[in-house]
């Protein structure tokens, strides 16, 4: 239980406990509002304590997280081909499928290459 104690935990759970009331504050807030004649606060009246729920909802994920000791997926790196290749790619594979619509893109690509230039 000692890992909860550090300061990155300390910190989510003050988070979390910020967040949690605040939510209530602002479903009791909208509440007061709706009952003054806002019809449009009665949504947010409900709204923001399922907002605090979520965020007790969240934590408890957490915690069960990093006790089970599942990892947050890394974000790797994707590597994006090239354009010019994958462009050559396809324009390989339309002309073997049908040259008439490759010299045809071949045409379209030769006239906004003109018109970049003007």
């Amino acid at each position: 239980m000692r890992r909860f104690l550090t300061p990155g935990w300390l910190g989510l759970h003050a988070i979390a406990i910020v967040l949690f009331f605040s939510f209530l504050f602002f479903g009791w807030w909208q509440f007061e509002r709706a009952t003054g004649g806002n019809d449009r606060s009665w949504a947010y009246t409900f709204e923001w304590p399922v907002f605090s729920v979520f965020v007790v909802v969240m934590w408890i994920k957490m915690i069960r997280d990093e006790l089970n000791g599942v990892k947050p997926p890394s974000a790797e790196p994707i590597e994006e081909p090239a354009e010019a290749k994958v462009t050559r790619e396809i324009i390989r594979r339309q002309e073997e499928e049908d040259p008439a619509l490759a010299a045809y893109n071949r045409y379209l690509a030769r006239l906004n290459a003109q018109g970049k230039r003007a």
